[in-house]
């Protein structure tokens, strides 16, 4: 009789310790944060590209619809320039605040997030992937509205260039405040009224002339972060733009975009550990 040595037994099972290196050495590398923010981008892209686009046209008809009917009440000047800012931008509120707070609180009511979980990607990728795709969506009905406004209301458009970067600067803020009340909130229902109190009073706030507005409601308006992008698009239709103050209005546009995004971020990683 030969004995065998217990080791190479076709059947036997390896050691706890063996197997769980074993597992441990077949996972890949965690992915990078550029790369799989790309990825998910794309997937987000095309997973939205039909079903967003109806939601756009509504959006994009909404905002020439104020502008029409502001039309009737403000003739020019300073408050033509506010309405038609306002209006632009709130095709903006509209995709990526309103959208995304119903989409990532439906998300964490179904267990989506439980798929994102086990993939190797960065949190903040998940956050920002998301974030991008659904603020790609309002670029040309902003530029649509920018543009019927400027026509109806006799604007110059020789600045519209500045929508490069208003639309992104305010995205970002939108969406990361978006997300983070779809991620926040416990449930679904509670998601879709906090997007649509949020792009609500991104229309009051936004599209109704600062001047018009009583003094504490002013203060209100600039807790919106849609505000800033409205005041920068706003003073390109002058006829000599401070663009200091232009400037001004894009950097605190991108740092509440950077905070709100944070925010988002680790609202994504509480709901996803739960």
């Amino acid at each position: 009789m030969s004995v065998v040595p217990a080791e190479v037994l076709p059947g036997r099972a390896l050691p706890v310790g063996d197997a769980v290196a074993e597992e441990a050495a077949e996972l890949g590398p965690r992915a990078r944060l550029w790369p799989a923010l790309c990825a998910v981008y794309r997937a987000q892209l095309s997973r939205a590209r039909v079903a967003r686009i109806p939601l756009l046209f509504v959006a994009t008809f909404q905002s020439i619809g104020i502008m029409v009917l502001m039309r009737g009440v403000v003739d020019g000047g300073g408050e033509a320039r506010a309405v038609v800012a306002g209006s632009s931008v709130l095709v903006v509120a509209f995709v990526a605040l309103n959208l995304l707070a119903q989409y990532f609180g439906q998300l964490r009511a179904s267990g989506g997030l439980d798929h994102y979980a086990t993939l190797p990607v960065p949190p903040a990728a998940v956050v920002l992937g998301a974030a991008g795709a659904y603020a790609s969506f309002t670029v040309p009905g902003t530029v649509v509205t920018a543009v019927f406004g400027c026509m109806l209301f006799g604007l110059p458009m020789a600045n519209l260039w500045i929508l490069a970067a208003v639309i992104p600067l305010a995205g970002a803020a939108l969406a990361g405040l978006g997300a983070a009340l779809g991620l926040l909130a416990p449930r679904p229902e509670l998601a879709t009224l906090l997007g649509q109190l949020g792009m609500s009073a991104a229309l009051l706030l936004g599209v109704l002339p600062a001047e018009r507005l009583p003094g504490v409601v002013q203060y209100a308006r600039d807790l919106v972060p849609s505000t800033y992008g409205v005041e920068a698009l706003g003073l390109t239709f002058g006829a000599q733009p401070d663009w200091g103050v232009v400037v001004l209005n894009l950097a605190v546009c991108a740092g509440v975009g950077v905070v709100s995004l944070a925010v988002a971020t680790w609202a994504y990683r509480r709901a996803a550990v739960r």
